[in-house]
């Protein structure tokens, strides 16, 4: 393999790291608090606006349910009204974020649902108040879950990122398709695979630890 192409191949990681880590910000900017106010807004529950969570459910239903290179192509002028264009790693973390902010939401939707609603009705018979209720209870008890559910969008991320690569998004895909197959290149295609198999364990084993230092029942090591 030429020191061209060794170039192109870390020019095109750094421009999917790019990608993944700005949609994985937006996305957790805009999924977060949907997430939060679906777990805590149905009949009864802390925030309780039932029509506004069922509004607000099937906007993120049907926004998860598009297939993600046909929301890609379809929010194009969308795209290039936001960025200024359709091509290129900026125009590519648009159509990112919109997918995976929904998926993101119902991940945090799920992790907060799953603490014990003991723990809420503790807090409320001691008078906190429901945002202080979601910020020291239900977020640190979440945490865990949350970890594990981002680090999921991440991993989903990154393959979103090798299906922009076909509509003039930069990145690993873009290489893969360019040169891999249209080229006819198998080593490239190979180390675009390779490499993308390492973001894809580095981000599952870190997404891993970060959840067990937040679980307050994982066993610590101790020092002797």
């Amino acid at each position: 393999m030429s020191a061209n192409l060794i170039q192109l191949l870390w020019d095109s990681t750094l421009q999917t790291l790019y990608m993944v880590a700005i949609a994985t910000l937006l996305g957790t900017l805009i999924g977060g608090p949907l997430g939060i106010f679906l777990a805590t807004s149905r009949r009864g529950e802390l925030y309780s606006s039932p029509i506004a969570n069922t509004v607000v459910g099937l906007v993120v239903n049907a926004a998860r349910s598009i297939p993600f290179i046909i929301l890609a192509v379809a929010i194009i002028p969308f795209t290039r009204w936001i960025v200024g264009t359709a091509i290129g790693t900026s125009a590519a973390i648009v159509p990112l974020t919109i997918a995976v902010a929904p998926f993101i939401a119902r991940l945090i939707e799920s992790s907060i649902r799953e603490v014990d609603s003991g723990l809420i009705e503790a807090a409320r018979s001691m008078g906190a108040t429901p945002a202080q209720i979601v910020r020291k209870v239900l977020l640190p008890e979440a945490m865990p879950s949350i970890v594990l559910g981002l680090t999921l969008a991440i991993v989903s991320l990154i393959g979103f990122t090798a299906m922009v690569g076909t509509i003039g998004g930069k990145g690993l895909g873009d290489l893969g398709i360019r040169y891999g197959y249209q080229r006819f290149m198998p080593d490239v295609m190979l180390a675009v695979v390779i490499i993308t198999i390492v973001m894809v364990q580095i981000v599952q084993t870190l997404g891993e630890w970060i959840a067990a230092r937040f679980d307050k029942r994982a066993p610590r090591n101790r020092g002797r």
